[in-house]
Parts: structure tokens; C-alpha cells; sequence
């Protein structure tokens, strides 16, 4: 009886946790298609401007360019960062563990506006200095998520794996990355979801994102611009966080299993 009621409760564990962040999904997608609806609202917000719904471009392409600038910055970040990470913990990078440190900190001593002046004379405008402002600016978490993850890893358990004859590079790949997996991932997660709101200072530069309702308010005193901007910058970056929660749950229930 408790087997099959188990059994059946399973199955449906996985679209419990998907529930919130396709809440957050469908808010966001509700507010893409129906932003003008809301006129009335933003109306009250600024009674006083000719226009209070962002019509420059729609939202939708918006986001997409958004979502595809936070989305290159995070692949290549992800693939340096925990490079950087896995070297620094063999025998020949640990030498190296101090430099690494300081370098992943340094992209963040520096504000993105700062990384955005000094990459425009050798970028110039569009989107590449914003990926280069994303790298620099998502880099720490993920290297430091990855050397915490790897080094927490319990040396008896890679004893016992070296026992059974497994090479260096199987214990990285089949006992140390699956154990340090949900750090790691708590690492992307924190560094997708902070780009996610800095992406926006891309519209100063001309990289056209949900960022460019902020600055266009901004410039025009215009606080309905501004409010539609953030909220789908809110609501995309919760739909992230949620998603990787999540994972990274799913991932702890599989490593607790096995």
C-alpha cells in the first residue's frame, strides 16, 4: 500500500516544483503581450506624459535580446569560471589558487558603468562591451563556487575511488563534479541572476534590452517607462532563479538517493 501510493505521488513531484517558476513564466509572458492593457495603470503614474507605454520597440524583442546577451556572457563565464576553478584545485594549479582569486574579484571591484567606458573605445557601441561588463561582473561566484564545491568533496571518498583504479581525470569526472554539482550550480545561479539586472546598463551603450524602457524614462522623465522596464527585468529574473532552485534541488534529492 505505502509502495504504491509512493509509486504514484512520485511522478508528480517534479510539476510541483516546476509550479512556481512557470507562475513566474507565464506573469512575464502575460506582461510582454499585455503591457498596453495596462495604460490606465501607468496613466495614473504619469497623468501628465503624452505616451505611457513603451512603443519604441516591442517587449518581445526586447527580451529576446536581453535573454541572448545574458545568455552568451553566461555560457562563456560559466566555461571559464569553472575551468579556472577545476585547475587551481589539481597539483599543478594550486599555486595558482591566490591569482585566480584575485582576478575573479577584480571583475567585480569595478562597476559595470566603469567596465562599460573602459570596453566602448576598443568595442565601440552595441553589445559586445555589455558581454565583456557581464563576464568580468558574473565571473567570482562561479569560480568561487566551484573551488568550494570541489575542495568540500571528502578525500576518503576520492581515496576510494582512486582504490578502484580510476584515473585523475575519471575522479574529477565521475565523483568530484557530480558531488560539488549543486554549489557550482548555486554559483551560476547567483551570477545569472545578478547579469540579469545589470544587462539593463547595456542600453547606455546601445544594446538594446528591457534596459532601454529604464533609460528612455529616465531621460524623458518618464516613471511609467521606468516601472515596465524593472518589472519584466523582475520578473524575468525570478523565472530564473526559480528554474535553477529547482534544478539544484533535484539535483540534491539524486545525490541524497544515491
Amino acid at each position: 500500500m505505502t509502495r504504491n501510493s509512493a509509486a504514484v505521488s512520485l511522478p508528480n513531484a517534479p510539476s510541483i516544483q516546476w509550479f512556481l517558476p512557470l507562475i513566474w513564466v507565464a506573469l512575464l509572458a502575460m506582461c510582454i503581450v499585455g503591457m498596453p492593457l495596462l495604460e490606465g495603470l501607468f496613466r495614473w503614474v504619469e497623468p501628465d506624459a503624452r505616451q505611457v507605454v513603451y512603443d519604441r520597440a516591442a517587449f518581445y524583442e526586447l527580451l529576446g535580446r536581453h535573454v541572448l546577451v545574458v545568455g552568451v556572457a553566461a555560457v562563456v563565464t560559466i566555461a571559464v569560471g569553472v575551468a579556472a576553478g577545476i585547475a587551481v584545485t589539481r597539483e599543478r594549479g594550486r599555486d595558482f589558487l591566490p591569482l585566480v582569486g584575485q582576478l575573479a574579484s577584480l571583475g567585480q571591484t569595478f562597476p559595470p558603468v566603469a567596465v562599460l567606458a573602459l570596453a566602448v573605445p576598443v568595442l565601440g557601441f552595441g553589445t559586445f562591451p555589455i558581454i565583456v561588463a557581464l563576464m568580468l561582473y558574473g565571473l567570482l561566484p562561479i569560480v568561487r563556487n566551484t573551488l568550494a564545491g570541489i575542495n568540500d568533496v571528502d578525500a576518503t571518498i576520492k581515496e576510494a575511488a582512486q582504490a578502484m583504479g580510476m584515473t585523475p581525470w575519471q575522479v574529477l569526472r565521475h565523483v568530484e563534479l557530480p558531488l560539488a554539482a549543486p554549489v557550482i550550480l548555486a554559483g551560476v545561479r547567483t551570477s545569472v541572476t545578478i547579469n540579469i539586472a545589470t544587462a539593463a546598463l547595456g542600453a547606455t551603450v546601445g544594446a538594446s534590452n528591457l534596459g532601454d524602457p529604464i533609460i528612455a524614462g529616465i531621460v524623458n522623465g518618464n516613471m511609467a517607462y521606468v516601472l515596465q522596464g524593472a518589472l519584466l527585468i523582475a520578473l524575468l529574473a525570478l523565472s530564473a532563479d526559480s528554474a535553477f532552485n529547482v534544478y539544484q534541488q533535484r539535483l540534491r534529492q539524486r545525490l541524497s538517493a544515491s
